[in-house]
């Protein structure tokens, strides 16, 4: 279906398969196109094919300074704590060699205001300091502009990005509020719902992120991130049908056998106690590691052997004694809330909520504790990749996350 276009304020269907947004700028109908696409896929945090439609919107009006922008802000991965100055650099310089000229580009005030922001994103600084003076300018482009629902949808990913080092309660719910409301008045905003679920991703909020978490994959039924996304809530919720559902679409989507969904994937089926199918994933994992062994295939793999049954990546499969003593119950046998030693939901979430949390649930016949597995995966989100957070995340942060 062709994108349909407009310029007025009401949320207009541009594409059913990413969702729905307006984001009037003054960019040609073609260029406009192509810039509304990239934000479809940048709310749902697809970023290379949100890169390769801004630079289309580049290529169609190579004057279009809000194209530029958009380039520059799939080089930044705030809930995953990773950012790629260099190339977020490159993109803007190509539209002009100093803020003000590029800012001199933009024809109306809105949008100098847009570029504003991201220059203090990719201004000086470190990292943090930089996410701290971006979202403030957020917060006064919210401010102005109260009827822009892409300004107060990007003001709220600018605040999860904030929670240094790991899970900030405050400063989730105060995302959280802005993405009700979104969600409230445009229930088909892809930002809105995968915004939600990221404020609400623990057992605590977990309930409260349900709606968004059933809603979303329907909203963008053609990015892979966001069939995975709503496992964040079922996993929580010990929704282990739900959970391993959303990582069988995204993996089969992805076309890919290793990855974060993969890991999930691995996780959903111990769960149920599906051990020949988590066995199948583990293999593909272990053969595509082998062939291509980056950084992410094997990072995730290492946390995928650490779920087996036994604890100890040498014994296999084979019934050990520590499986002995913690049988796994029968699929079906496991309550509908979170597991022990979870805390924030799923595999690769911060540290600082689980130590303050202990969830409530059934231990399972994995060989290191539940509480040990989390830990370890913990690092993948927010512990190594954040150690490289200024990095080259062109490869590895897009290991089918």
């Amino acid at each position: 279906m062709a994108l349909v276009l407009g310029t007025t304020s009401s949320l207009l269907a541009q594409t059913p398969k990413l969702g729905t947004i307006s984001f009037p700028t003054s960019g040609s109908p073609k260029a406009q196109a192509a810039f509304t696409r990239g934000v479809l896929y940048l709310h749902n945090f697809e970023y290379d094919d949100a890169a390769k439609s801004f630079q289309e919107a580049e290529r169609i009006e190579p004057g279009f300074a809000m194209a530029y922008w958009g380039e520059a802000m799939t080089y930044n991965h705030p809930v995953w704590q990773q950012q790629d100055r260099d190339k977020a650099v490159a993109a803007l310089a190509r539209l002009g060699s100093t803020p003000d000229a590029r800012r001199a580009k933009a024809k109306t005030e809105r949008e100098g205001r847009w570029l504003r922001a991201v220059e203090a994103l990719y201004g000086e600084g470190n990292k943090y300091q930089r996410d701290t003076l971006y979202s403030r300018a957020m917060a006064r482009l919210a401010a102005e502009y109260p009827k822009d629902v892409e300004a107060q949808a990007f003001y709220a990913l600018s605040l999860l990005g904030m929670s240094y080092p790991g899970r900030d309660v405050s400063l989730y719910m105060r995302a959280a509020a802005i993405c009700e409301e979104i969600f409230r008045d445009h229930p088909d905003h892809p930002g809105a719902a995968h915004y939600l679920i990221h404020s609400y991703d623990d057992p605590v909020h977990g309930p409260l992120g349900l709606r968004a978490a059933r809603a979303y994959s329907t909203i963008a039924p053609s990015a892979p991130h966001a069939q995975h996304m709503t496992s964040h809530i079922f996993l929580a919720l010990g929704m282990w049908d739900e959970t391993v559902a959303s990582n069988e679409v995204a993996t089969k989507m992805t076309g890919t056998t290793s990855g974060h969904y993969s890991l999930w994937l691995v996780y959903g089926y111990l769960q149920e106690g599906r051990y020949d199918e988590a066995r199948r994933v583990l293999g593909q994992m272990e053969q595509d590691a082998a062939k291509n062994p980056t950084y992410g295939k094997r990072f995730h793999l290492a946390f995928a052997r650490a779920a087996l049954p036994g604890g100890n990546p040498g014994m296999g499969w084979r019934r050990g004694p520590n499986h002995d003593r913690h049988r796994w119950p029968e699929r079906g046998a496991f309550p509908a809330r979170p597991a022990r030693g979870m805390g924030r939901a799923g595999p690769g979430r911060h540290g600082r909520y689980r130590q303050g949390h202990q969830g409530h649930g059934s231990e399972t016949g994995t060989g290191a504790s539940r509480h040990q597995l989390r830990a370890g995966l913990d690092r993948e989100q927010h512990g190594d990749h954040a150690a490289r957070a200024e990095g080259d995340v062109a490869g590895e942060s897009r290991q089918n996350r």
